[in-house]
């Protein structure tokens, strides 16, 4: 019965169709990961896990192909190209400037290695891609909506400010997207009665320091400091501008809880747990033979407020009870 049973199995599949086999063995899939910066640890685990959800295991049948510039822009255009060469099933750009050297890496005309985007503010405006519905090309993932929150983040921040109040903006000087964040802010400045004074720092030879901004911050008599998002210099270097903040006593607002986590005042943003993790679907489509370019752009539809006590306490700040029972999270 047993030799029966084994000849029937082995007749049947000689007449199963080559590609219902293939279907059922785990596809296997290479993908890279282009960082300007050094990345933050819970970004890759969020994107594997994600991945993992959907069957792929590093190891198994994932291979990520890892290029970390740590902070050396100059390698990234190098490393772009690397990965450009792999023929893999899709790069990661994981900011705006990142997915602007993948472009010009792979190229970005149709049937090109898929570039998926992390976290990007106004993919449109900046020419990335043509629509969110169609992005068109090679070129899909998620936008930010950085620049679309910047009046909800100033009015959180005026809450919480000692009246009158003058923030000073922190701005990339080598930024793309910044410039149209900045623009953003003047009409809710104006209804708020907040004086807003700009101040900018960069890592290209010649631009101002994070310590030469913020003593511009101060000799301007800044009350507080917004740290102006979707940039990978500021992300990089967080842990200085959070002491930065905390030396000159200044309360200071961000767009990612990650320097909230380090010690900072506050911030609003979308999780970028979240977001990693939600590339992975994604890559599922790409790798299935999906094409990018009609893949809609993703947009967040969920911030998070988080609130650090104990900062707010060193700086001497009694924060209204309306702010705190509106954070998602608030750091004793």
């Amino acid at each position: 019965m047993q030799r029966r049973t084994t000849l029937l199995f082995s007749s049947w599949l000689l007449t199963v169709p080559a590609v219902v086999l293939a279907q059922s063995a785990p596809k296997k899939v290479r993908i890279g990961i282009l960082f300007g910066d050094a990345p933050m640890p819970h970004e890759e685990v969020a994107l594997r896990e994600g991945l993992r959800e959907l069957g792929y295991v590093e190891g198994r049948n994932l291979i990520i192909e890892r290029r970390y510039a740590e902070g050396q822009v100059q390698l990234v255009p190098g490393y772009a190209r690397e990965l450009a060469s792999m023929n893999l099933d899709a790069v990661i750009s994981t900011c705006t400037p990142t997915t602007r050297v993948a472009r010009q890496a792979v190229g970005s005309t149709p049937g090109s290695t898929p570039i998926i985007m992390a976290a990007v503010a106004d993919p449109v405006g900046q020419q990335l891609i043509a629509s969110l519905a169609r992005p068109g090309a090679n070129v899909t993932g998620l936008a930010s909506q950085a620049e679309d929150i910047m009046p909800k983040m100033l009015e959180l921040f005026a809450a919480v400010l000692p009246k009158p109040a003058t923030v000073a903006v922190l701005v990339d000087s080598g930024s793309a997207v910044h410039p149209r964040m900045w623009r953003a802010l003047g009409p809710i400045a104006q209804r708020l009665n907040i004086q807003l004074v700009k101040v900018e720092a960069g890592r290209k030879p010649g631009d101002a320091s994070l310590s030469a901004a913020f003593d511009a911050a101060v000799r301007q008599r800044a009350t507080g400091i917004l740290v102006l998002p979707d940039e990978p210099f500021f992300i990089a270097k967080r842990g200085d501008i959070v002491a930065l903040a905390a030396q000159h006593r200044l309360p200071a607002f961000y767009g990612l809880r990650e320097y909230v986590d380090e010690g900072g005042l506050m911030s609003y943003g979308e999780s970028m747990r979240r977001a990693y993790r939600s590339l992975a679907t994604y890559i599922d489509k790409v790798a299935a033979g999906g094409d990018p370019g009609e893949m809609p752009v993703s947009q967040p539809t969920q911030f998070e407020l988080v609130i650090n006590q104990k900062t707010a306490k060193a700086l001497g700040l009694a924060l209204p009870q309306s702010i705190l029972l509106s954070a998602n999270e608030v750091i004793q």
